[in-house]
Order: structure tokens, then C-alpha cells, then sequence
């Protein structure tokens, strides 16, 4: 059985801006808005800052519109290298952090 990559996505709304001028994310509030797209300021910053889930069509194409760029210009696909999945028994073979080290624990008695 072949494992198919999974599919995923870069976001480029920052860097699109920045190339426009736009340094700040609550410049896109008034913009959206002239295209009837109302979004709050913490809105527009978790837009431009995070890569969304989830995007209303009606706010991609008013992004386009602003950016004078097309979806492909903001969606980036990328093939992600597909996990193989661990068979029964197997041991987890996951490194551990570097900076975690085990601390010694305490016991207090409550009578002393």
C-alpha cells in the first residue's frame, strides 16, 4: 500500500502586504470593509498572522481585489511527506525535547 503525501498550504497574506506597503495588519479593516466584508481588528490580525482553516470565498476574493493578486498568489499547495503509522507493539521512537530534564520530587508531610 502506497501512503499518499498530505496535502497542505502555505498562507502568504503577510508578505503580499508587505509588498504592497501595508505593515500594519489594521490597515486591511477599512479596506474589507469598502468591499463588504466586515471583520474586527483582532479578526484581520489572526487573518494576516495565522495560517486560516477556514476562509470565507467573499474575503479571499476581497483580499485579491486589495492586493491586486490572485489566490494562487496567496495559497501556496504544498505535499507534506505522509506519517507512517507505528505497528502494534512498536516502540515510540520520538525524541525528547533537549532542554526536559526530570526534577527530583519533594514530599511534604503535612504533620512536620
Amino acid at each position: 500500500m502506497s501512503r499518499r503525501p498530505k496535502l497542505g498550504y502555505r498562507w502568504h497574506l503577510r508578505r503580499l502586504m508587505a509588498e504592497q506597503g501595508m505593515f500594519q495588519t489594521s490597515a486591511l479593516v477599512p479596506l474589507l470593509a469598502e468591499r463588504g466584508i466586515t471583520l474586527s481588528s483582532v479578526q484581520v490580525y489572526r487573518l494576516v498572522t495565522q495560517t486560516p482553516e477556514r476562509l470565507n470565498l467573499k474575503t479571499l476574493v476581497a483580499l485579491c481585489d486589495i492586493l491586486g493578486c490572485t489566490p494562487t498568489d496567496l495559497i501556496e499547495p504544498v505535499a507534506e511527506p505522509a506519517k507512517r503509522r507505528k505497528a502494534a507493539g512498536e516502540p515510540d521512537r520520538t525524541p525528547a525535547p533537549n532542554n526536559v530534564k526530570p526534577k527530583r520530587a519533594r514530599i511534604v508531610r503535612d504533620d512536620q
